[in-house]
């Protein structure tokens, strides 16, 4: 890794070196969730700035904030002065006229266009099967090389992050699903670590759905012991090798997240912080779109902000800082 790409690291890492990051990129997903928490009566409610809000009231406490250029960028310059810049790159979803969850970037953008809006890293976001057809994945990775390229070239950081998921099960939070995506997320993660991608940090889903280890959900049949779930969580380190890899939260609660955090540490991960989104900020959507802006800031002002310290102490104590693979 050349030195341009280390400093803007720098500006992504908390003082103890870990990525304690905020995540709302969401775009698509993000209007229906606002649309669903609003009354008929309710105006149309705004993405920009429910972002703005996010950013301005979370960022004093977390080191980076991920940003869309679509709807976010009004929301980076309120962010903290603190808080490192991370804008995606990619269309939000993807293209469903086709097979293969194809990605696809957005038209207007470019990495030295994003570097230009101010961003410290640029994040691609790949829904990606092992198992599915060998044309289907041999474009994926030419287009993640690409983006790896181009990123390169502009003298910023790349995320990638990982999105597994079977072709032919169709609920990724189905106990079916949750016997195979060990195999699906380790292999994945083993693919993108290659250094023929230029990835600088891997942004990852929990190799385990939690919901389905013993201990953590009783309502479930267990498919993992304790015991076989950190199995997982140490391939997967293993799997990522010397590239630094941050867990996503996707769309857990708060509590669960963190006590995931805890049982990854403890099983030997590895890992370098977290690009948190729903875990941190998904209560602010009803308060923001049933009572306003201050209803949303007093929301964030008190649960938010308890969700992210509480988040980032469990970093303190769990993860590992992303200069330990990266050296100065």
């Amino acid at each position: 890794m050349n030195e341009t790409k280390k400093e803007c690291l720098k500006k992504i890492v908390n003082d103890d070196g870990i990525i304690a990051a905020v995540a709302i990129d969401q775009r698509g997903s993000l209007k229906k969730m606002l649309a669903a928490a609003a009354s008929k009566e309710n105006r149309k409610l705004d993405i920009t700035e429910f972002k703005k809000l996010i950013s301005s009231e979370l960022t004093p406490y977390a080191s980076a904030i991920l940003l869309d250029p679509e709807y976010g960028l009004p929301a980076s310059k309120v962010r903290a002065a603190n808080a490192g810049l991370l804008i995606a790159y990619e269309k939000t979803g993807y293209d469903t006229t086709t097979p293969g969850r194809m990605p696809d970037l957005l038209a207007e953008w470019s990495a030295l266009r994003l570097k230009e809006a101010g961003a410290d890293a640029i994040k691609f976001m790949l829904y990606y099967d092992v198992d599915e057809e060998e044309k289907i994945n041999r474009k994926k990775r030419a287009f993640v090389e690409r983006i790896g390229a181009e990123t390169a070239n502009a003298g910023l950081p790349f995320f990638l992050e990982l999105m597994s998921y079977d072709a032919n099960i169709s609920d990724t939070k189905s106990s079916e699903y949750a016997r195979i995506k060990p195999h699906k997320v380790i292999e994945m993660v083993k693919e993108f670590a290659n250094s023929r991608y230029q990835v600088d940090v891997l942004k990852v889903e929990v190799p385990v759905n939690m919901e389905f280890v013993a201990g953590y959900n009783d309502t479930n049949t267990p498919v993992y012991t304790a015991e076989v779930a950190a199995s997982y969580f140490k391939k997967q380190a293993v799997a990522a090798g010397k590239v630094p890899f941050i867990f996503l939260s996707a769309g857990v609660s708060a509590q669960l997240f963190q006590k995931t955090l805890k049982f990854a540490a403890n099983a030997g991960s590895n890992f370098n912080g977290v690009l948190c989104g729903r875990a941190t900020w998904k209560g602010a959507i009803e308060a923001f779109a049933q009572g306003g802006e201050n209803a949303g800031k007093q929301w964030l002002q008190s649960e938010g902000k308890q969700n992210i310290e509480e988040l980032n102490e469990v970093l303190k104590s769990n993860a590992t800082p992303l200069f330990d693979k990266i050296k100065l």
